[in-house]
């Protein structure tokens, strides 16, 4: 028996050396490597900022490091040792409770940073990050130094061409609100700008859109559609009023591929984030048609008619029927 529980004791003993060995010391001995194509070493006020993320342990709910399983989430690059080139400690983190970090710098501007940090939910409404208000605003600087840090001189190139553009979004800003949806809109493509919406305006495309919106938009936009979201006093420049959209028909209709297409990439240069790797296309064309409906009071019929409807919209597909009520949409 004496015997059986010492060979517990040292079998046990093993099993956590190996299991410290495999995820500490082996970790630790390969991050001692060469830069990678990407690394670069941090600035001043961005390892001032790395020191930040430490002491608030950011690590426990965001990763750095992207696997190779991890394409389907939109990566854009699997991680490499030289990522983490002179590092220590290294922030993979194993957590991913909010998204990975590995590649953030440039994926969005630095006011919408800001508006972040201040209050995680005023950018993403059902965030479980804590606000960070209390860290001042010369450490909240820091912090958003060293994420938009993150992923090396291809974020310096992401950062770059968000800077450029934001110069271009505020010199239309400051035409006015026509002049800038007209040039917002002169962005888009050709192709985009002459889409009509592939989702039928029904009560159900109406109602899931409305979801769509308040778990992503109305930080921003605001619970009326006019840009004046919790997060907009720290925008430059403000969200877009869709309340003014009316005055930008395309044709007498606002063509719902216009929505689309800045849904899905985003405006760079502005606090407006893409949503292609968050939301699949349904649901776009839903929170499209919510937009249209609820701030912009465009109702009239400019859905695709021709080709085979999606099985889900069912009786709806064909579009409005004064017989049952608003796009088809069952009473």
């Amino acid at each position: 028996m004496r015997n059986a529980n010492t060979i517990l004791i040292l079998g046990s003993m093993l099993v956590v050396l190996a299991a410290t060995f495999a995820s500490v010391m082996w970790p630790l001995y390969t991050m001692n490597d060469t830069p990678s194509d990407t690394w670069r070493p941090l600035t001043g006020l961005e390892a001032q900022g790395r020191l930040l993320y430490l002491r608030n342990g950011c690590t426990y709910c965001h990763s750095q490091y992207i696997r190779p399983q991890d394409w389907d989430i939109g990566s854009q690059r699997i991680a490499q040792r030289g990522d983490y080139y002179g590092e220590s400690p290294h922030q993979l983190g194993s957590e991913r409770t909010g998204p990975d970090l590995s590649q953030e710098g440039g994926e969005h501007t630095d006011d919408w940073q800001v508006a972040h940090f201040v209050n995680p939910r005023s950018t993403r409404p059902r965030s479980l990050m804590p606000r960070f208000a209390f860290e001042g605003e010369q450490n909240i600087q820091a912090l958003i130094a060293y994420v938009q840090s993150l992923g090396g001189k291809r974020a310096d190139d992401r950062v770059k061409v968000q800077r450029y553009w934001r110069e271009k979004m505020i010199a239309a800003y400051k035409k006015g609100p026509d002049a800038n949806v007209e040039w917002l809109h002169s962005q888009v493509p050709a192709t985009w700008r002459a889409m009509p919406t592939e989702s039928a305006m029904t009560k159900a495309s109406i109602a899931r859109g409305e979801k769509v919106y308040q778990d992503y938009c109305i930080g921003c936009h605001g619970p009326v559609g006019d840009g004046n979201g919790p997060a907009a006093p720290y925008l430059t420049p403000r969200p877009l009023n869709f309340t003014l959209l009316k005055r930008h028909l395309v044709e007498g209709k606002y063509i719902g591929g216009i929505l689309y297409y800045q849904i899905m990439n985003g405006i760079t240069g502005s606090a407006m984030p893409y949503f292609k790797k968050d939301l699949e296309s349904a649901k776009i064309w839903d929170v499209g048609n919510f937009i249209e409906y609820s701030f912009i009071n465009h109702r009239d019929d400019i859905y695709r008619k021709e080709g085979i409807p999606a099985s889900f919209e069912g009786r709806d597909a064909g579009g409005y029927n004064p017989a049952l009520g608003l796009k088809g949409a069952e009473k």
